[in-house]
């Protein structure tokens, strides 16, 4: 079979997965129809719907859309069994149900960024650095019953270095996943749907990757410099680690303050409060649990991202505050 006669049903919502439904639809691989989330509400009241990303690169490019509200709904069901794929792919989606992964004749693999079994879960890119890592990559592995859990078919590695943030280990992987999408599918060809996969090796030592919600943002200053820095940028840009800027005066309000870039200093701060602020030079620096570690970049409530040079031109007195 030539990939233009594969027919391939596509999976996927974010930016992350245009990249891999780009690539297929380039080099001229038979995407016969797109599944993605449904249009979500946004705006103050939720009047205003928006299209994932995904759904329109597919419109942009005559791709039909299917956007169910249950996996298992008969109706979706019975549309998706009308395109009569051979193999879908999935890339940053949701769980699917067997009735769902088990329809294609050769299956469903699904590219994850991350090397499995490593950060299973729905934000392997922020864990992987929040956690120090400086090595991640993708993975292609065949669908089974549990998330994140099937045969293994091929993996690539990337390098994370350690001034990266979440953009740019995001933006690497989402180009290196969208080829070995296509090298998946080209093994799905060659060998008639039986592409060799190998079982994932179970482990205590493996890292999860959960969903992120606004409570995981938090910084806490009495940790470490080292994990504070890789906290902020495995964040950064979004959704962006947080503190509350708060007077040592009880009777003001604390503020919310989002960190977007700090830099090590490797200068003790041992004996000194964690959270204390000083600053030196127009620089601004907060107490760790070991050293003080310098806020490079940073946004007060209600205003934009600035430098923390500038934020200081009207943030009088720093000392007068703590960071928790």
């Amino acid at each position: 079979m030539e990939k233009k006669n594969l027919r391939i049903v596509f999976m996927g919502t974010p930016e992350f997965a245009v990249g891999s439904l780009q690539r297929l639809v380039e080099n001229g691989y038979n995407v016969v129809a797109v599944v993605t989330q449904p249009d979500k509400p946004v705006g103050r009241h939720g009047s205003v719907l928006r299209p994932s990303p995904v759904k329109e690169y597919a419109l942009a490019h005559g791709l039909p859309v299917l956007q169910p509200l249950k996996m298992k709904d008969e109706h979706f069901l019975d549309e998706l069994r009308s395109y009569n794929a051979d193999l879908q792919v999935v890339v940053a989606f949701r769980m699917l149900p067997e009735v769902v992964w088990a329809m294609p004749r050769f299956g469903t693999f699904n590219v994850h960024a991350a090397l499995l079994p490593d950060y299973r879960g729905a934000a392997p890119i922020n864990w992987a650095v929040i956690n120090g890592e400086t090595l991640t990559g993708v993975t292609t592995f065949f669908l089974d019953h549990d998330i994140d859990t099937g045969r293994i078919i091929a993996q690539r590695q990337f390098p994370i270095p350690d001034d990266a943030d979440v953009e740019y280990v995001y933006d690497g992987l989402m180009v290196l996943g969208a080829e070995l999408c296509t090298d998946t599918v080209d093994l799905v060809l060659s060998t008639d749907g039986d592409a060799p996969s190998q079982p994932q090796q179970e482990s205590d030592a493996h890292h999860a990757a959960p969903k992120i919600f606004k409570e995981t943002c938090a910084i806490d200053f009495s940790l470490t410099a080292k994990r504070i820095y890789d906290f902020v940028r495995g964040l950064s840009p979004v959704p962006g680690a947080w503190c509350l800027l708060t007077p040592r005066d009880a009777n003001t309000p604390a503020q919310v303050l989002k960190v977007y870039k700090t830099a090590k200093t490797h200068e003790s701060s041992v004996g000194v409060e964690v959270g204390t602020l000083k600053a030196e030079n127009r620089r601004l620096f907060v107490a760790t649990a070991d050293e003080w570690l310098e806020i490079v970049e940073l946004q007060p409530a209600g205003k934009k991202r600035m430098a923390a040079r500038d934020y200081l031109n009207g943030f009088q007195h720093p000392e007068h505050f703590l960071l928790k």
